[in-house]
């Protein structure tokens, strides 16, 4: 089995059902285990800035998917929930985002591992260092999520906010 990270953010309304339909989607994949889930976060959106807030959240999964398998389930739950790509960046009713794949590195047309932007996204980091603050991040010479969530501007990571069940954000 490989240890895989996934980011999974919606903005779309209804928000926290397109989150719990793709984990449930994710758990009754007889290849894929959740092993750990973040809290969920609401962040603003990031690129395309004229659409609704984001609700954000990483898990940490067991596969026995190679990784462009992995990635098509990925943007098969996608499909089944609705997501259009119609503007880069743009409202997304799921988006699902492998961030780290057993450690391993790798670059195709159709996958980067890990994830190349996520160095830069405040609302990945905080919810990965969350479940997994000792994981080394391939490739990067031994740092871990808070070492760059450190370089990030005060007003990303201000703008990352633990979502409550109510409906709110923690302030």
């Amino acid at each position: 089995m490989k240890n895989v990270y996934l980011a999974l953010g919606s903005n779309i309304e209804p928000r926290e059902e397109y989150i719990k339909k793709a984990l449930q989607a994710l758990n009754a994949h007889q290849q894929i285990a959740i092993i750990k889930k973040s809290s969920v976060y609401k962040t603003a959106p990031v690129g395309y800035t004229d659409q609704a807030n984001f609700l954000n959240m990483v898990i940490e999964v067991e596969t026995s998917l190679l990784p462009l398998d992995l990635l098509e389930v990925c943007q098969s739950i996608e499909k089944q929930l609705g997501r259009r790509r119609e503007i880069r960046f743009g409202p997304r009713t799921i988006d699902l985002d492998i961030l780290i794949y057993n450690q391993e590195n790798r670059k195709t047309e159709r996958l980067t591992l890990p994830h190349p932007r996520m160095y830069e996204r405040a609302f990945v980091l905080i919810p990965l260092d969350e479940i997994a603050p000792g994981l080394v991040i391939p490739a990067e010479n031994g740092k871990h999520a808070a070492d760059y969530i450190e370089r990030l501007p005060e007003s990303d990571i201000k703008g990352v906010r633990r979502w409550t069940e109510k409906g709110s954000a923690e302030e």
